[in-house]
Formats: structure tokens, sequence, C-alpha cells
């Protein structure tokens, strides 16, 4: 069922021109985690990445920098930043539909790097996260929320897509909220 479900959010970010590798494919499958390398430090994917949930009018709840939590508490960790996004009027849609999918809203998004230098990007799978909670009637919402995460990574992805015709193909429908909007 898992494997069914994650193959329609295939298509439908295949739909907006987003190719998943097979590795993505099999993890969201397995484990909800869909990983991609980034082509750039750390520093410079956590400016990519929040400079792209800005320019797209997504709220910016939180940058967590999750190493300096663990050396302020005497754990040493490789650089790990958690960015923490939503579109409300959007998200909070799938909590109307099952309450306790507020333990994955609003969305989060890991950025580490790991022992060798690779920086990483990785998030929950929204095919996923429906299931997880019996979301079965906010398809829309969830091929959206696919969508939107889908381009986002794309600004930093080491096999870049051409992001101008994927955010053609991907505006329609999709609605982003003000920066004065408010949750």
């Amino acid at each position: 069922m898992i494997r069914r479900t994650f193959g329609k959010a295939a298509v439908a970010a295949a739909a907006c021109g987003i190719a998943f590798t097979s590795a993505q494919a099999s993890a969201a499958a397995g484990n909800g985690i869909v990983k991609g390398k980034s082509a750039y430090t750390m520093q410079d994917t956590i400016s990519r990445i929040t400079d792209d949930i800005a320019a797209k009018k997504i709220k910016l709840f939180d940058v967590i920098d999750q190493a300096k939590l663990g050396k302020d508490a005497g754990v040493e960790l490789n650089p790990s930043t958690l960015i923490v996004f939503g579109n409300p009027p959007l998200g909070t849609q799938f909590l109307t539909s099952n309450p306790d999918s507020g333990l994955d809203w609003p969305v989060r998004l890991l950025v580490y790097q790991d022992k060798d230098g690779q920086v990483w990007t990785a998030y929950t799978d929204f095919t996923w996260i429906a299931q997880r909670h019996g979301n079965s009637d906010r398809a829309a919402q969830f091929k959206t929320a696919s969508e939107v995460i889908a381009l986002i990574v794309s600004s930093v992805a080491t096999h870049r897509l051409n992001r101008r015709k994927v955010s053609n193909q991907c505006q329609r429908g999709i609605s982003f909220s003000s920066s004065n909007d408010r949750e």
C-alpha cells in the first residue's frame, strides 16, 4: 500500500518535471524520509533554501542549529540545521482532516553534513504523512505540498532541475500565504 501510494506522489511530482531517484523512492516507501544531496556548502544550502521559502511567500517559523544545541549541551555532532516552515492556509487543512496531523506540520526540512563533508537535505514524504494519519480526503493539498517541497529542495540539488520550467508547471493551483498571514 505504501509503495502504491508513493507511486501516486511520484507521478504527481513527475507531472511537475521532478524526478525521484530510486534511492529516494525506496527511502520514502520504507520510512517516509526523502533525502537529496546538496551541491552547496552547509551555509549556502541553508541560505538558498530560506531565500526560496521567502521568495514563495511561505512562512518561515524557525531555523534551528542543532549542532549548536548539541555543543551547548556538551555533545559534538556534525553540522545539522532544522528549517521549519509552512503555508498555514494549506497546512491547517491537514489538521482539519485529522488533528493528529499536527505532529507533522508545519513542514520540517533537515539540512545536515555527513562525516565525509557531503551536505544533505531530508524531509518526510507527504504521501507517507497522509497515510500515517489516514488523510484520505486531502489528496489535492498533499499533491501541492509535495510539489512545493520538491521545488524548494531543487534549489540546492546536485542534479539541478530546470526551475523555471518546473515552477511554471507547478504554479497552477498552488496558493501561498502572504507574509502578513499569521497562524
